[in-house]
């Protein structure tokens, strides 16, 4: 069991469907905000802290305009309350490539 207020690796559940579709909820609220075009590729890892609820720490795989990038997600979830909030989305990686932007 999870320490309250502790980050701990989601173990054997990296590509469970509800991590899945956490990833794919914070692609789809990031696209609203931002008025992008993310695709949802995979899970690359997740980590969560148990807090009121759980916060979860998505590493994640998208493809933004051909070009697949590397994001870390931040999903805050009380399922209790049928609540779901994306409380941060960054780019932390561009794919490999030898041509800059």
């Amino acid at each position: 069991m999870a320490m309250p207020g502790g980050i701990s690796e989601v173990k054997g559940n990296q590509n469970s469907l509800e991590i899945d579709g956490l990833a794919r909820f914070a692609v789809e609220e990031h696209n609203k905000k931002e008025n992008s075009l993310l695709h949802f590729g995979k899970v690359v890892s997740a980590k969560q802290q148990v807090v009121a609820g759980t916060v979860y720490y998505i590493t994640l795989e998208a493809t933004d305009g051909g070009k697949k990038k590397v994001y870390e997600a931040k999903v805050w979830e009380k399922p209790w309350l049928n609540f779901k909030e994306l409380q941060e989305f960054k780019l932390i990686d561009d794919a490999p490539s030898g041509s800059s932007s």
